[in-house]
């Protein structure tokens, strides 16, 4: 039975974050603090104390007062190892060395302390949606975990006009615009019903957006591969 059950054996790794596999994240604390998803927690060895994030500061506090948007995250620190998983959604890593990222708020699985967050709105959102549409702004230098629900495909924003839906594209570069984009035709078409078509995001600049293959979990809370450092790392050198 042992020689069955090595194949689940923790991986060995030096740095905050690695990958167990593609749908569980291990942190080794060693003395830092991370931030994660609230709720997101499913295992932990070690002196391991967990405490609520909040809003952030009193900015970030009054844009989620006045959106009704922003991450609901709990500060982890301690000496243990901590391990992360979201509905067991696929999990990829992306290194910051004190760039920026976007990501689509409930795809933001964990990141550093060194890593500053903010919320941010895209631009032409409140006059095209009810309450417009935010996400979540990333800079510093540290590890951050986004969350993708199948695999991802990633998509280079100035080889050609780049549209998404609004829910698929779970994170992109710092630059990178966006906007939204609205098909009037395909609304009028479609009224009463319910569909992504009718108003997508539209990316400019230069840079990347990941997109994943759906439009976001069914119930789902707005905030609610071995080796380590493997997936989407190594991309961000690129």
């Amino acid at each position: 039975m042992q020689t069955t059950l090595a194949q689940f054996s923790e991986t060995a790794s030096t740095d905050a974050f690695s990958l167990q596999n593609h749908k569980l994240l291990k942190v080794s604390l060693a003395g830092r603090t991370v931030q994660a998803k609230l709720g997101s927690m499913v295992a932990y060895q070690g002196d391991v104390t967990f405490e609520h994030a909040g809003s952030g500061g009193m900015g970030r506090l009054v844009k989620k007062a006045l959106t009704g948007e922003g991450q609901s995250l709990m500060k982890a620190s301690g000496s243990g190892e901590l391990f992360l998983a979201d509905q067991a959604q696929d999990i990829h890593l992306l290194r910051l060395e004190g760039d920026a990222i976007t990501v689509n708020g409930p795809n933001l699985l964990a990141f550093e302390a060194g890593i500053d967050w903010d919320i941010q709105r895209i631009k032409g959102a409140s006059g095209m949606l009810g309450g417009g549409l935010f996400n979540t702004a990333l800079q510093g230098t540290g590890w951050v975990a986004v969350l993708s629900d199948g695999p991802p495909v990633l998509l280079d924003v100035g080889g050609a006009p780049t549209y998404a839906d609004a829910q698929a594209a779970i994170t992109w570069s710092s630059g990178v615009t966006t906007s939204l984009k609205t098909d009037v035709k395909l609304f009028k078409s479609l009224t009463g019903r319910s569909s992504g078509e009718t108003v997508q995001m539209a990316f400019g600049g230069e840079g990347w957006v990941l997109v994943q293959p759906s439009e976001g979990r069914v119930g789902r809370e707005p905030d609610s591969g071995s080796g380590s450092n493997s997936g989407l790392g190594s991309l961000l050198g690129n």
